[in-house]
């Protein structure tokens, strides 16, 4: 498909279809980020207290805690949000239906994470949080001359098997000029054929998880291989932190900067790094708060925790949520005059890979995803003792149900191999690193290419 055609026609056709108002809202934020700071957070303010009525409206949870907050939503401001105490993931495990507005204009759709933190969460979205996360992303794009329609790659997990669902999905990305490798089979073989399918697809963009990235180009750069991609105008990474050395070993490969996003199924699109390599946050859909552990605020330069404010969330309102991101907000502002306001690092969390008994690797969501979805588990972690045998930890809550355990061994044997052995553990605390940090996904097993 052309460029043009996917831009024009094809993707706002299936945006107008599905009734999600990206590209008007898309426009909005071309005219918006070039807002003063003063001016975004007064529009921050203006959105915060329409979220706010609502939630008061329509979600029981957050209307009781506004009442007992004694907010003063007439007269809003950024102190009176402090008001509110924050909440976290177990809030909206325990409390989603309390916060849920089903009636919202354009329906509530389920959605399902857990990949970071190791705690699954089912949880509630609309058509406003869909429209902010696709024009977000498109708004960021452009700022590295990539536009809708243009050809992406995405190294992105994928099924094992595709249903008819996917199969549409697979036309539809296709018709839009994007073609999805999986980032859940990263054997050598797979990876040398993914080399040969971008190099025949010349994109404009390559996007992945961050750690899938480095692993293909540490393949590519290990055996030779080398690609002319003359179109390529950046690499985006995203789901993980971006360490400074994988940065690099990207560039190198594919000889074009790296953007960083960062963001989470929960809190949805945050931020994404400009031509300047500054974050900038999307700042017309988020109040970003950066909290320390006693939930003051920390100096611009400090590091703390991103407590996020979804100002599209109305479906299943996420305000004032502590993410468990670490962060640190930049005093700088947007090099080429934008109002959005900078992030300075964000130090994030991490996920290991795991070894398939065939060898392959295997990116750690494809065993976090298997239990992302499991009723009653409120924590996990993961670790990989050998080839075949894997220990899981659970804390579980009052949903949990003893036959789970049976399940999540056969679907860790179809993923991993029917010879894998499978320990899963109830316990009542997952221990922490020497960090301090819970690392959701362990390997011990050294892949090799």
């Amino acid at each position: 498909m052309t460029p043009y055609l996917s831009r024009h026609l094809i993707y706002p056709l299936q945006e107008s279809l599905l009734n999600r108002p990206t590209f008007s809202y898309l426009q909005d934020l071309e005219d918006s980020q070039w807002l003063s700071r003063a001016e975004l957070e007064a529009l921050q303010l203006q959105k915060l207290q329409a979220l706010l009525m609502s939630a008061q409206q329509h979600s029981p949870w957050h209307a009781e805690r506004i009442a007992n907050a004694g907010m003063n939503l007439e007269e809003l401001s950024f102190d009176e949000l402090r008001k509110l105490p924050t909440m976290n993931k177990a809030d909206a495990q325990q409390h989603g239906q309390a916060m849920a507005w089903n009636d919202v204009p354009g329906g509530s759709f389920r959605y399902t994470t857990g990949g970071s933190s190791g705690a699954p969460l089912i949880f509630k979205y609309g058509r406003a949080r869909q429209a902010s996360d696709a024009a977000g992303r498109i708004r960021a794009r452009r700022w590295w001359q990539v536009n809708v329609g243009d050809r992406e790659v995405y190294l992105w997990g994928a099924p094992v098997e595709l249903n008819n669902t996917d199969k549409i999905k697979t036309i539809r990305d296709r018709l839009l000029n994007q073609l999805v490798l999986n980032a859940f089979e990263m054997s050598p073989e797979n990876m040398s054929t993914y080399l040969t399918t971008i190099q025949k697809f010349k994109p404009k963009c390559i996007y992945g998880y961050a750690s899938s990235l480095a692993l293909l180009a540490n393949y590519a750069l290990q055996n030779n291989r080398q690609l002319s991609l003359p179109d390529l105008n950046v690499v985006c990474s995203t789901g993980e932190p971006l360490y400074p050395e994988q940065r690099q070993l990207i560039s190198e490969f594919f000889k074009v900067p790296v953007a960083n996003e960062f963001g989470s199924r929960d809190a949805g699109f945050i931020a994404h790094a400009n031509s300047h390599q500054q974050m900038l946050l999307l700042s017309e859909s988020n109040i970003l708060e950066v909290l320390d552990a006693e939930g003051n605020p920390v100096k611009p330069g400090e590091i703390g925790e991103a407590v996020m404010t979804g100002l599209c969330s109305e479906a299943q309102p996420f305000i004032r949520y502590r993410t468990g991101d670490m962060v640190r907000l930049s005093l700088e502002t947007d090099k080429d005059g934008r109002g959005l306001h900078v992030l300075d690092e964000i130090v994030g969390r991490s996920t290991d890979f795991i070894v398939h008994q065939n060898g392959s690797i295997v990116h750690a969501l494809a065993a976090i995803y298997v239990l992302r979805d499991t009723l009653g588990v409120e924590q996990f972690k993961i670790i990989q003792q050998a080839i075949n045998e894997f220990e899981i930890l659970i804390v579980t809550n009052l949903f949990w149900n003893p036959a789970s355990i049976s399940v999540i061994e056969e679907k860790f044997r179809a993923r991993f191999g029917l010879a894998c052995k499978i320990h899963v553990q109830l316990v009542s605390k997952i221990p922490t690193e020497a960090s301090g940090k819970i690392r959701q996904v362990v390997s011990k097993v050294q892949p090799q290419f």
